[in-house]
């Protein structure tokens, strides 16, 4: 059964600068057993909830499948971890998530791509490896609250 495995809504960009020089320090509570979305804004609480430049990219989400063993959605910034979902085919796609409180869509935008920053939050080689797996971009289209657990998953063109 499909899963939302973990859940980040961080309030800072944590991977300014150049990587030789470390991210910044993590905030407490990033990682969350819930978060409320937004539609047209995106996660309550999140760095980009409601930024006009982040409108069709607000929620990002990837598949643990495509991460590197050891590696963890902290490193790779992503909002939501999955499993059983294969999230980078789902480009043009509604993503429609039902964790146990109602219906969230997402609108798949495009693909989060990987950055440099991966062969420093988790090792070298990491950027190569999540290429063309670094999970997608989307935007909230309903209101709503995604949990951690189970999740009936529903993709629609």
């Amino acid at each position: 059964m499909p899963r939302i495995v973990a859940l980040l809504a961080s309030p800072v960009h944590r991977y300014v600068g150049r990587p030789a020089d470390g991210p910044a320090p993590a905030p407490p509570g990033e990682l969350v057993e819930a978060i409320q979305i937004r539609a047209g804004l995106g996660i309550v609480g999140d760095r980009y909830f409601g930024r006009p430049a982040h409108r069709h990219a607000a929620v990002t989400v990837i598949a643990q499948e495509s991460l590197p063993p050891g590696a963890d959605l902290t490193q790779v910034r992503r909002n939501i971890l999955t499993s059983g979902i294969a999230v980078d085919d789902l480009v043009g796609a509604v993503l429609t998530l039902d964790s146990g409180d109602g219906p969230v869509s997402l609108r798949v935008h495009r693909p989060a791509n990987p950055c440099a920053w991966m062969d420093t939050t988790i090792g070298p080689g990491a950027w190569r490896a999540l290429r063309g797996r670094g999970g997608i971009r989307c935007a909230p289209l309903t209101d709503g609250v995604l949990r951690v657990g189970p999740v009936e998953v529903t993709i629609s063109g």
